[in-house]
């Protein structure tokens, strides 16, 4: 449970709801996204939200291995989600923490709704989830970066899937919460979308929220999560947009 924490100075939100890093409350951190920038694998995506960087690279649909793994009806999709020991202030091991193996499956989960699987019996499709630098709302880059990925890899999807988290502080609604308010925060809610669909795939809650701020929370995430979506989509017409134009100039 995320409990209130007295932060020593300052509180996290003002009278006015402005943030500490100057945001209003409904407002997300600065987000950058690109496509295509690993060759090794069938598609690659990069984000940055605040100080949080993340890149995913997808490999698939091949072969499944080892090959008792292999579903005769459909594609299994396999995830792994992985913070680079340089990722946090204070040197992370190497090896897979249980918060890492915990997150891959929630990840996996909130992704599995979208790809249309039974396309590619027996094969595997892999998502690799590489935290490069942490700064709260990992988990749901990991799934707006991973969607991106796997849509640039040319794997049929209902729909791609955008997630952000929404948290409580000083006992209001706020979304997009930083590593500080994540850590002083009274609640923090992860949520994943496929919007065209209107589908929630991931719902998790840490703290408490009444069911008026559940309700304002989730509304609140559907609009971080169009915003997030439409920047998916510029990402991908960024890339073939580029790609057609270096075409026609050869």
């Amino acid at each position: 449970m995320v409990e209130a924490v007295d932060s020593g100075s300052k509180p996290l939100l003002s009278p006015d709801g402005i943030r500490t890093d100057g945001r209003k409350i409904d407002e997300m951190r600065k987000v950058k996204m690109e496509v295509g920038l690993l060759k090794n694998c069938s598609g690659s995506a990069y984000i940055e939200q605040g100080k949080t960087k993340i890149i995913v690279a997808v490999h698939g649909p091949r072969e499944a291995h080892p090959k008792h793994l292999a579903q005769p009806g459909r594609a299994i999709l396999r995830t792994r989600y992985h913070m680079a020991p340089f990722s946090t202030s204070d040197r992370k091991s190497p090896a897979p923490s249980r918060r890492e193996i915990e997150i891959t499956k929630v990840i996996r989960e909130a992704l599995e709704p979208a790809v249309m699987l039974d396309e590619f019996p027996k094969t595997s499709i892999d998502v690799f989830i590489e935290v490069l630098q942490a700064d709260a709302g990992t988990r749901s880059a990991g799934i707006t970066a991973a969607a991106l990925a796997l849509a640039e890899a040319g794997i049929p999807m209902r729909d791609m899937v955008a997630a952000v988290a929404v948290g409580k502080l000083e006992g209001r609604v706020v979304m997009d919460l930083n590593e500080e308010e994540d850590e002083h925060g009274q609640a923090d809610m992860p949520v994943a979308m496929m919007p065209n669909v209107n589908r929630i795939t991931l719902l998790q809650l840490n703290g408490r929220l009444t069911r008026a701020e559940l309700e304002e929370g989730l509304s609140m995430a559907r609009r971080g999560v169009d915003q997030l979506y439409e920047m998916q989509k510029q990402a991908l017409r960024e890339k073939y947009t580029s790609s057609e134009s270096a075409q026609e100039e050869d």
